[in-house]
């Protein structure tokens, strides 16, 4: 009978100290779970998709930089914006609403005629975060097809109404093979600055690939522009427009949109 106790035993001393060398395994797997669930938000971090955003500036090394007016409202100043960009022989980009082309269709035809491309605004200057993505396809069709019946050319370029987008908005901008454009140097001009401080405000931030945001009916903007052009040219600055500083191709295969929105090229 002891001896049957003895074999008896020691099964179960085996069998205990097996199970407390299995814990073992077991608490080490809870802290590496507890380790990666800690870390789980940068691994998700890093594998979040990119935000969409549209074009501020172009990585160029060498000066080359494009003047932009939005027109959405007023037509006080157009005329004279372009004697003045001809005198100086520079070409702009004019981003236009499709109800302003309505209301001034012989100002549109003007910048046309003169080189100067004109580009969407939007249709009607929307909240453009408001859209469903069939809604900005339709704002964006009506106001090009105003502005090709003018020109004659369809718009490749848009500059979202207010500043405003979203990764949506910007899908799908994309997704009708128009580029979004926003800008890295603002003139302010829109608050009825005057001629020095918009100067200031330009000719202190431009760089290589900017883009330069005015409005066709700012106050004191065609006060400001001929010693802009002057600063700029005398720097030795290539002005072009947009479409000629932008790269083209796709995003991803031929370029890519860092983190600030600066294009930059792929090898």
């Amino acid at each position: 009978m002891k001896w049957f106790r003895h074999t008896h035993d020691r099964p179960r001393k085996i069998l205990l100290l097996s199970k407390r060398w299995l814990a073992i395994p077991g608490a080490l797997l809870c802290v590496c779970a507890l380790c990666l669930v800690t870390t789980l938000p940068a691994y998700v971090t890093a594998s979040a998709p990119q935000r969409q955003l549209p074009v501020y500036c172009v990585q160029r090394d060498y000066k080359v930089c494009s003047l932009t007016f939005d027109a959405a409202w007023g037509n006080e100043d157009t005329q004279e914006l372009i004697d003045i960009l001809d005198q100086y022989n520079v070409k702009a980009t004019f981003f236009v609403v499709g109800d302003w082309v309505e209301k001034y269709p012989e100002s549109v035809k003007a910048l046309s005629d003169a080189g100067h491309e004109v580009m969407s605004h939007s249709n009607h200057h929307d909240h453009f975060n408001t859209l469903s993505a069939q809604e900005i396809i339709d704002d964006l069709n009506a106001c090009n097809d105003k502005i090709e019946a003018v020109t004659g050319v369809r718009p490749t370029l848009f500059r979202p109404p207010y500043g405003e987008y979203d990764d949506h908005v910007i899908s799908t901008v994309r997704g009708m093979g128009i580029q979004p454009i926003q800008w890295d140097v603002d003139s302010l001009d829109w608050k009825d600055y005057d001629a020095a401080t918009i100067t200031q405000r330009v000719t202190e931030k431009v760089g290589p690939g900017s883009i330069v945001l005015f409005h066709n009916a700012a106050l004191h903007t065609p006060e400001a522009l001929p010693g802009i052009l002057e600063y700029l040219l005398g720097q030795g600055y290539s002005i072009v427009p947009v479409s000629q500083l932008v790269l083209s191709g796709e995003e991803g295969t031929d370029y890519t949109i860092d983190h600030t929105g600066r294009q930059c090229p792929l090898p």
